[in-house]
């Protein structure tokens, strides 16, 4: 018998995508993607390049996203350059009332699911329990991808 979670409880599983009647997002909203080398640095330029693309998507002004988009970016990235030392690539991508952040870099997840985004991993990962919609971390070919969704819709869904 399942159990729902109403809060935190770790990374949540990445079930088939639904695309129902969620509102689309503004005109030029879809996907944007860099990649950074390993060094400080890059964690706040990470952030700002997240506003800039909000902005210019028009989901800046949506509430508190972009606040919440950069921090838990950051977090995420931070998580990346201490863990794996690599460079990694940020995707970004909004559709269906959801903006998914992605950090691929060549860090491995544990034999569990969600491992490599555990309790070691600091305060930034409860952050992202705590203020994502979803999130968790798969393992890649060449690493792992840690990722995040929020809400694009002030009045959700």
């Amino acid at each position: 018998m399942a159990m729902l979670r109403l809060s935190g409880g770790g990374p949540r599983p990445e079930p088939a995508p639904r695309y129902g009647a969620h509102p689309q997002p503004p005109m030029g909203a879809g996907h944007w993607s860099a990649e950074y080398e390993p060094r400080p640095a890059v964690v706040r330029e990470a952030r700002a390049q997240v506003r800039g693309q909000l902005e210019g998507w028009g989901l800046a002004e949506r509430g508190d996203l972009a606040d919440t988009a950069e921090l838990l970016v950051s977090e995420l990235a931070t998580h990346a350059l201490l863990r794996s030392g690599s460079r990694f690539r940020l995707t970004l991508t909004a559709a269906h009332g959801v903006l998914r952040c992605e950090v691929a870099d060549r860090g491995a997840c544990g034999p569990e699911e969600g491992e490599c985004c555990g309790a070691d991993g600091g305060r930034g990962l409860f952050l992202v329990d705590a203020l994502a919609r979803r999130w968790g971390c798969r393992p890649e070919e060449a690493g792992r991808i840690s990722w995040f969704e929020l809400e694009t819709c002030p009045f959700g869904h």
